[in-house]
């Protein structure tokens, strides 16, 4: 794989207006691990089709700067044998220019829909694979594969066993075994993210390839790495696994951080660096959602709610204390900082996908404030509502810790977030387990056993 990789560089250097262009596989602006994998394996399995007009090249929806912010990926990468210096980053290529050449077609991997700032590439689009709430508008010209799987990375698996098992060598192999491994919470049923077709391609893996590393060992190291915070600035950590969402003048973060409020609240300079922060990227709020653990391994989240504006502050704090669907169950915590507000969240099952629906209707309910007499603008949400919403990097967004049967004795940070539980199962409602169980069944119809 990793001559085809530097091979799709040399083909960026050389490509010209008077080349065919670039078939462009990318994920989402997360990028996260399922993204990143789910890129590179699908692009390669396309270069492997002799009919293909357009070179098959993956693309990671970062710029390169913020890929050593992925600290699971780069370990996934190196312990598979890949270097980063082959991987081409979002300011290496210029899609609107390829576009307007017409030299582009686009594959998008473990997202549907493509952001507001990426609109005018939408008739480039000639798939869509992912594991996310479905918002994407049917087309003929535009195939589309969405499931609620754990991991996109099972999509891809799926259509490389089908369609071309040959592509599948150890490497590829790893790369696929450690996303689903890592996305579905080391397959733990109590963590709720891994469905039949989530295990039946794991096992698939496993036995074609006995030689992958020991699942628990594997996806223990992939924690430890994913929650390595240690050495990054406050920016960094906000970075690292933010979600961002905005309508009109309102534009927000939501960034998950793996230690205490209180640590996080302590951090020096917070405050001027939150401001600076917002300032930089131009937003009005940002939703501090941590997670840490306690000795019995319980899951322990809190959520900090900073802005500058006592109206937004306000708002953004009074919609997510009423919220019934989930019930955060929030009690207010003293801050050190006025433009700070801080809860413990009561609701430990409650992470950042499930956080994001609600973030999502304030957002709507401000557009119709903004817009009443309909004329609205669009609202750009690029959040995760996937799964156990009826879903979106839940996606490999939950994924982690949420699935989790041995954590890191400090869990911090993750591009997966969730709540795994180690002693016990989650508390879950009756209506939520019907759900579950429904999803479960619908899936072993049309797992391969059955096909």
């Amino acid at each position: 794989m990793e001559a085809y990789l530097r091979s799709c560089r040399d083909v960026i250097k050389g490509c010209s207006k008077n080349s065919p262009g670039l078939h462009v596989v990318m994920g989402n602006e997360a990028c996260d691990m399922d993204s990143m994998v789910s890129a590179l394996t699908f692009a390669y399995f396309l270069s492997k089709s002799l009919d293909y007009k357009r070179m098959p090249v993956p693309l990671l929806n970062i710029p390169r700067a913020e890929f050593p912010l992925r600290s699971d990926s780069t370990f996934l990468l190196r312990e598979s044998g890949l270097s980063q210096d082959c991987l081409l980053f979002r300011d290496e290529v210029d899609l609107h220019g390829l576009h307007k050449n017409n030299q582009l077609t686009l594959t998008l991997v473990d997202h549907n829909v493509l952001p507001s700032a990426d609109s005018e590439l939408e008739d480039a689009v000639v798939e869509v694979i992912d594991h996310h709430l479905l918002q994407r508008p049917p087309s003929p010209s535009c195939p589309v594969t969405v499931e609620t799987v754990g991991s996109c990375a099972t999509l891809v698996t799926e259509r490389i066993a089908q369609k071309a098992p040959e592509v599948l060598d150890q490497q590829v192999a790893q790369l696929l075994y450690g996303t689903i491994i890592l996305d579905c919470v080391n397959m733990a049923p109590e963590a709720g993210k891994v469905t039949p077709k989530d295990s039946q391609y794991t096992v698939f893996l496993e036995k074609r390839f006995p030689k992958l590393p020991q699942r628990g060992a594997l996806f223990q190291s992939l924690q430890n790495a994913k929650f390595d915070v240690s050495g990054l600035s406050t920016k960094q950590m906000l970075l690292k696994d933010m979600k961002a969402a905005s309508v009109g003048d309102l534009k927000l973060a939501v960034s998950v951080i793996y230690m205490t409020l209180e640590a996080f609240l302590q951090r020096r300079g917070l405050k001027q660096d939150l401001c600076e922060f917002c300032h930089n990227h131009n937003y009005n709020l940002v939703v501090a959602m941590t997670i840490s653990f306690k000795d019995n391994k319980e899951p322990f989240r809190q959520l900090a709610v900073y802005s500058s504006s006592t109206v937004y502050r306000e708002e953004m704090s009074k919609a997510l204390e009423k919220a019934k669907n989930p019930n955060l169950d929030l009690t207010p915590m003293s801050s050190p900082f006025p433009d700070v507000k801080a809860f413990i969240q009561g609701n430990t099952i409650a992470s950042r996908k499930k956080v994001m629906p609600i973030i999502t209707d304030f957002l709507k309910d401000k557009e119709k404030t903004l817009y009443p007499s309909g004329n609205m603008e669009d609202l750009d949400l690029e959040d995760d509502s996937n799964q156990e919403q009826s879903d979106s990097q839940q996606c490999a967004e939950d994924a982690g810790i949420e699935d989790d049967t041995q954590f890191p004795p400090t869990p911090m940070n993750s591009l997966v977030e969730g709540c795994p539980l180690d002693n016990g199962l989650p508390k879950i409602s009756p209506e939520v387990l019907v759900e579950k169980v429904s999803k479960m069944a619908s899936m072993e119809d049309t797992s391969p056993e059955g096909q």
